[in-house]
């Protein structure tokens, strides 16, 4: 397992990993750990946000209230919330994928092959999990 000492870091304000620093250091994991653990409460927030305007529509779509275009409009509302619920729900999965990545020392470093996935594309996209060349190998298969 490795070290959870990225957890306890401070780093400086405005701190950016640079590649002149060895690739997920200490200083890189804590940076990326934060930077998820911050995307991952306010996805939270936003899904219990949500998830009460879900309940405030179908309260007032139960009560009968108003006619049947604001009806329709809550039933729509009520969906695109559910939507909007689905997707957060599918981006917290993987960031908490990547929360236990970071745990187990295998964060920034391909699934596939073991390489490391490179901090460019990890700063670009932190949850990615394969190198740009298996990514698009995997998108050409997948078509």
């Amino acid at each position: 397992m490795a070290s959870t000492d990225y957890k306890n870091i401070e780093l400086p304000p405005k701190y950016t990993p640079k590649k002149s620093e060895p690739y997920m250091c200490p200083q890189q994991l804590a940076y990326f750990y934060q930077l998820l653990s911050a995307q991952k409460e306010e996805l939270v927030s936003e899904s219990n946000s949500v998830l009460n305007a879900v309940r405030l529509a179908d309260k007032a779509d139960s009560a009968g209230v108003g006619d049947e275009s604001d009806n329709a409009t809550y039933e729509q509302e009520i969906t695109m919330n559910l939507r909007m619920a689905g997707r957060d729900n599918n981006l917290l999965r993987k960031i908490n994928a990547a929360l236990e990545r970071l745990e187990d020392g295998t964060f920034g470093y391909s699934v596939v092959s073991g390489e490391e996935i490179g901090l460019s594309r990890m700063l670009a996209r932190p949850l990615a999990t394969m190198t740009i060349d298996e990514q698009e190998e995997y998108e050409s298969r997948k078509n």
